[in-house]
């Protein structure tokens, strides 16, 4: 009887550690790191060709799906909008409006294939473009050759590195606007369609206003992303979900 409970023993212990063997270790993000001698730098808005651009003060659950695009050789060394040093062999990209510094997953959404790239430039400024990504992060996502990809692009937690934000309050944001009477005039017309729709005035630090409209207020980001995808069909297309 020994004999056999022994044997029994032994043959769950190889059991067990087949088992542990065969799990799936967690999966490893390189993750790019800025430079330590780059501040992080803010914006209250820049203008590019006439047309003023308002970075937001925080990417929390910030969600966007459009074209993305890449660039390298021709910038390769040159100044990026944070005062880097443009390397297209990282990690990095380009945007209007996040906020230096903040961590983006895109996914390639033809083939599922992702990259996490750091937000450290400006652009692109290509009608219907979302980011731009440097050569590095092009080619992890197999769009090097195409040129451009439809993409999803997801603010990640800095401090996690984790897009788990899926429950909160959210809106989606359709512009930002010098005028409030223009923000107003686009407010009356989208509150046919929606219950929620509201006018947020910031103040920059040189005590200059601008006025965000806001439409939609959910507690999922499925919902969220629903109600963005309907104003992207009305022609809404760099509208952006953030997080109240």
């Amino acid at each position: 009887m020994k004999i056999k409970y022994r044997i029994i023993i032994s043959i769950l212990i190889c059991i067990t550690i087949s088992a542990c063997s065969t799990k799936r270790p967690p999966i490893k993000v390189d993750i790019p790191v800025p430079s330590k001698s780059i501040p992080d730098k803010k914006q209250d808005y820049y203008m590019i060709n006439g047309e003023r651009y308002y970075p937001i003060d925080s990417a929390t659950g910030f969600v966007q799906t459009g074209t993305a695009s890449w660039y390298g050789d021709d910038f390769h060394g040159k100044n990026t909008a944070n005062g880097e040093i443009y390397d297209m062999h990282n990690k990095n990209a380009a945007h209007t409006i996040l906020p230096f510094n903040t961590y983006v997953k895109v996914t390639n959404l033809s083939n599922k294939k992702f990259t996490i790239v750091r937000i450290n430039d400006r652009g692109p400024f290509v009608k219907g473009r979302v980011i731009d990504l440097s050569y590095a992060a092009a080619k992890e996502i197999d769009m090097v050759g195409p040129g451009t990809t439809q993409v999803e692009v997801v603010a990640l937690n800095r401090d996690q590195i984790d897009p788990g934000i899926r429950e909160g309050t959210f809106t989606v944001q359709v512009g930002a606007f010098a005028e409030q009477v223009n923000a107003q005039r686009l407010a009356d017309k989208l509150k046919v369609l929606y219950d929620y729709v509201n006018i947020t005035e910031y103040t920059d630090m040189n005590s200059r206003r601008f006025y965000r409209l806001h439409v939609s207020r959910t507690h999922t980001l499925d919902n969220a992303m629903e109600a963005r995808k309907k104003l992207e069909e009305l022609g809404f297309t760099e509208a952006f979900i953030v997080r109240l």
